[in-house]
């Protein structure tokens, strides 16, 4: 027993020794090949975006304000449609055999009016003379006054039945696109119940965001700037597509939404060729052309740790040190860096993978020259 614990004494010795001979042949890691970049400072122009829902400034459900059969449509499903432009009818027959009947009853009650007005003015001849009792002129101006009324009444009630008269027939509210019929002629609809049709404006249409209430003040500044007709600092987008016509703000909300801590901006787009409609969803572009400068980095530089951003900044002894970064916007290959980096820093680019803290480096002219 004492022979095989000396043996196995030897054996981790022996071993022990091999391993730090082969430590010392190893020596250093070798360098990593990298290739740097000098951070930039430059006045960075870019687009912020911010999703966006197309929107009409008017749109109105046409309904009914009398119930009836539908006796006439006067457009086509989709047609742009003018102010007080004639779009449907409805059975006026009853309207009008009632406007008719008031009417007449007007005619009825001034009759009785003149009648109780001669009574009156005979009632009140007769009492210059002393020849009726007081009482009985009394009476004839209780019913002039009566029939006067009645009279009034009976015209009311024309105003009335003419109005229904009058809303048997549906004109356009104002100029817009009118949508897909929702009643075809002879169906039956409810006053103030039955939806007939939408109509909404489309030159111009609106577009509305959701800002930041931190950004309401630049938002603000740029709603007082005159928009010339060529100025792009707010564009729409829809995928890769950019709309020929750019925008302006139209207007701000009146709040910010406690929940979301955003508040509402609607902006104006031009519409001639109705390529825009209401319900579509796209993005719009503002231009933010900061008058300070911005530094810019290849985004490739940047590695990412528990969403925390780092580079590794390049120093004198061929080494490198991690550090951390606060990234603003992506513009192309490049990124803006808010904060943890300074003008003139070298920063490695390609082959930051293979980097750690301390790290040395040489310079990968291949990498360079492709």
């Amino acid at each position: 027993m004492k022979n095989i614990a000396v043996l196995s004494s030897l054996f981790i010795t022996a071993s022990c020794g091999s391993k730090t001979q082969q430590g010392q042949m190893q020596g250093p890691p070798p360098a990593v090949a990298v290739t740097v970049a000098d951070v930039v400072s430059t006045q960075a122009i870019y687009y912020d975006e911010y999703p966006a829902t197309v929107t009409a400034f008017n749109e109105i459900q046409l309904r009914p304000q009398v119930t009836g059969f539908v006796t006439g449509i006067y457009f086509k499903d989709g047609d742009r449609v003018k102010k007080g432009q004639k779009l449907y009818s409805i059975d006026q027959q009853q309207y009008e055999a009632n406007y008719q009947q008031a009417i007449a009853n007007v005619e009825v009650q001034k009759t009785n009016m003149l009648k109780a007005q001669k009574d009156a003015d005979r009632y009140h001849e007769l009492d210059k003379q002393d020849a009726i009792a007081k009482q009985q002129v009394d009476y004839a101006d209780a019913a002039l006054e009566a029939s006067k009324k009645q009279v009034e009444a009976a015209e009311a009630n024309v105003r009335a039945v003419q109005t229904g008269v009058k809303y048997t027939t549906i004109f356009a509210p104002f100029d817009g696109t009118i949508g897909i019929s929702q009643v075809k002629v002879g169906a039956p609809v409810s006053a103030g119940q039955t939806i007939l049709n939408t109509v909404s404006s489309d030159n111009p249409i609106a577009a509305d965001i959701a800002v930041d209430q931190k950004e309401i003040f630049r938002f603000t500044k740029l709603a007082e700037q005159k928009i010339q007709s060529k100025d792009s600092t707010f564009t729409l987008a829809f995928g890769d597509s950019i709309y020929e016509y750019p925008g302006k703000i139209s207007l701000i909300d009146r709040a910010v939404d406690p929940q979301t801590g955003t508040i509402k901006m609607r902006l104006e787009f031009p519409n001639p060729k109705s390529e825009l409609k209401a319900g579509m969803t796209g993005t719009i572009r503002v231009l933010n052309n900061n008058m300070q400068k911005s530094l810019l980095i290849p985004y490739k530089a940047v590695t990412e740790q528990l969403g925390e951003f780092f580079v590794f900044i390049v120093k004198d002894s061929n080494k490198v040190s991690q550090q951390k970064i606060i990234l603003g916007k992506q513009i192309g290959t490049n990124v803006i860096v808010k904060s943890g980096l300074t003008d003139g820093d070298k920063i490695a680019v390609q082959g930051v993978q293979n980097l750690k803290e301390g790290s040395s480096i040489k310079l990968d002219t291949t990498a360079q020259k492709k």
